[in-house]
């Protein structure tokens, strides 16, 4: 009887293959610093500057996050718990809003900074050194990269709300700008000097 040979389906057609297609690289489909072309309504001008100054407030949000997850591991003293605690729920929040304002870029036509090394070249918040701090340092530190975050959010706003690019201003106002607020209230209110015990 005839044995008619048959090619397997790995060899006759990769698409059916189990096998990764690995160490693959290919061109660039849209340079950083640029937005394509969408009907968005948005004049591609202000979409870039809109996708400019939120990449500059998506840098110092996923610094400003990462000090926090700093601050979250390495606290210590007889506060230990309730900022253990605290410091990783503002984590999670600036996690957030990393993902919403990437998310905005991407929207706009952008391309949003996401690498730690891109990240850390542009961001504008002090880098904290590799030690473990006192507590009233970490948190001071926090504070002041809140401050940077807020001034360039109301500065970035208004300007967008003046360009007509109403989603930024809005993501800028209801999510970065409320949310870094109420985190700032928290936070402040632990480098309060206040009686425990004995009312002064």
């Amino acid at each position: 009887m005839a044995h008619t040979k048959t090619e397997s389906p790995a060899k006759s057609d990769h698409r059916v293959s189990a096998q990764p297609l690995l160490g693959q690289r290919g061109r660039i489909v849209q340079e950083y610093g640029t937005v394509v072309d969408l009907p968005l309504a948005v004049d591609a001008s202000k979409r870039l500057e809109s996708t400019r100054v939120l990449n500059q407030v998506l840098a110092d949000t996923i610094m400003l996050r990462e000090v926090y997850k700093k601050a979250h591991w390495q606290v210590s003293g007889h506060t230990f718990y309730q900022l253990h605690l605290l410091l990783d729920k503002h984590y999670e929040e600036q996690d957030e809003l990393v993902d919403l304002i990437a998310e905005r870029i991407q929207a706009l036509g952008g391309v949003a900074i996401a690498t730690p090394h891109d990240v850390a070249e542009q961001t504008r918040i002090e880098r904290p050194p590799i030690h473990r701090q006192e507590v009233p340092e970490q948190l001071s530190r926090i504070l002041e990269a809140h401050e940077l975050v807020l001034k360039e959010a109301h500065e970035f706003a208004k300007a967008a709300a003046d360009a007509g690019d109403d989603g930024t201003n809005d993501l800028l106002v209801s999510d970065v700008i409320r949310t870094n607020e109420r985190q700032v209230w928290f936070v402040a209110e632990h480098l309060v000097e206040m009686p425990v015990v004995h009312a002064k």
